[in-house]
């Protein structure tokens, strides 16, 4: 029964969990967040307990093989640079979403939420914060940057001490191969944790939080699916990629990233998916998908913030000038780089860019009430340029596994007996 139950793939698995989370949700009620988030939370910790050892060994694994080759500095370049490009694509499609729906028009006294204040800190606090004062606490508190920052050091020592670290090198690869297995253990409870989670968040929202703001709502996901699905796939057109073999290997980590509303929590499954279903190397990827789940935020860093702007302008009754879409853009674009690491970054996101384009702040109290439902859309989308930005760099450098991009084989990193297995279209 279990073999049976682990042969189906693991995205139609986690779309069953998806489902059927849905439905005890709305048959529990509010006692679904008493039954089910429990399961949602072991999930969680579950994927949280990997998140720290995988970035660092990998990180530092990654460090050391790119640092034997040549182009390790123009691969990290130009992820910046698409980073930046993708980011910006984003802010436009937020723009034109908010103005083609008016998310704002028409309402009056909403419930004022409760916004907890937040600290933007300055871009000199966040370069001075990545470096640990001591990376054994930075690896317990999960501070990803830090632990990314530290292990990079660790991958540059072992270039350049050479054939006197080899020892450690192969210390380091194994531990990353434990991780990666570990990892897919986890991976695998996927479909229950999505139950808890989606059953939870369906049973704790009443239709009451949910219908004044319903095209605020539908603005959110109109413009995230516009981005994933059109823009994303025209640069994978651009890049003589299939689109359909993207999101083929995309869509657990996406269903993942869905129910849990964290690009972090998720961090597991996208290098899992980047590697071993997009074929973007692994010392590649473990560099480019821990940077990005800090820095690339597609959904939460651009197009919420865009949106959002319109929609308390117009709720406010302000007039954008030309110059306020101006700040709204660069603010959205450049701000997530600046605020990376910080905890809630959509609403310090969110509050830097009316900051900037001097609208009223109190704005954000109307939203709040349901910011999980939108959280949810905001973060598949980031996770999902988190996994195409590394595939179309990989393309570019020629280092791209098609074979395995395009569902011809597998490679199970630290499973060499699983290399080269022949998978079918659906082989998640």
């Amino acid at each position: 029964m279990f073999r049976a139950f682990f042969a189906i793939p693991l995205w139609q698995r986690t779309a069953a969990g998806f489902a059927l989370g849905i439905l005890a949700g709305l048959l529990l009620g509010p006692a679904a967040e008493t039954w089910l988030q429990p399961i949602g939370d072991v999930y969680l910790n579950l994927i949280r307990m990997v998140v720290a050892p995988l970035v660092l060994f990998t990180i530092a694994s990654s460090i050391a093989k790119l640092g034997e080759g040549v182009g390790a500095v123009r691969l990290g370049v130009r992820t910046i640079v698409w980073f930046a490009v993708t980011s910006a694509l984003a802010v436009l499609v937020g723009i034109a979403f908010g103005h083609l729906i008016n998310p704002g028009l028409g309402l009056a006294n909403l419930p004022l939420g409760e916004v907890k204040e937040r600290v933007i800190p300055t871009p000199l606090d966040v370069l001075i914060g990545v470096v640990p004062t001591n990376p054994f606490a930075a690896l317990s508190e999960g501070k990803v940057l830090q632990i990314i920052f530290f292990s990079a050091l660790v991958g540059m020592a072992l270039v350049a001490l050479g054939e006197r670290a080899q020892g450690v090198r192969r210390l380091v690869d194994e531990g990353a191969a434990i991780i990666f297995r570990i990892t897919r253990w986890v991976i695998q409870l996927t479909p229950f944790g999505v139950f808890g989670l989606i059953g939870s968040v369906v049973g704790g929202y009443g239709w009451e939080a949910l219908l004044p703001l319903g095209k605020f709502i539908f603005a959110i996901y109109a413009a995230c699916l516009f981005h994933i699905l059109i823009v994303y796939s025209g640069l994978l057109k651009l890049h003589g990629l299939k689109v359909t073999s993207f999101f083929r290997g995309a869509f657990a980590a996406q269903q993942t990233a869905f129910a849990t509303s964290s690009s972090l929590g998720t961090l597991p499954i996208t290098l899992r998916q980047t590697v071993e279903r997009l074929g973007v190397p692994q010392a590649y990827a473990a560099f480019a998908v821990p940077l990005g789940a800090n820095v690339k935020m597609d959904g939460c860093g651009a197009i919420y913030p865009a949106i959002a702007s319109i929609f308390i302008a117009q709720y406010f009754s302000i007039d954008l000038t030309l110059t306020q879409y101006i700040l709204i853009g660069l603010t959205a674009v450049l701000g997530s780089l600046g605020t990376a690491g910080v905890p809630g970054t959509s609403v310090v996101m969110l509050t830097l860019t009316l900051s900037t384009a001097g609208l009223p702040l109190e704005g954000i109290g109307y939203i709040v009430a349901i910011d999980r439902i939108i959280d949810m859309m905001r973060t598949a989308t980031n996770v999902t340029g988190q996994m195409l930005v590394p595939v179309l760099v990989a393309r570019e450098e020629g280092i791209l596994d098609e074979d395995i991009y395009d569902g011809r084989v597998a490679w199970l990193p630290g499973d060499p007996d699983a290399a080269n297995t022949e998978v079918g279209p659906a082989g998640i």
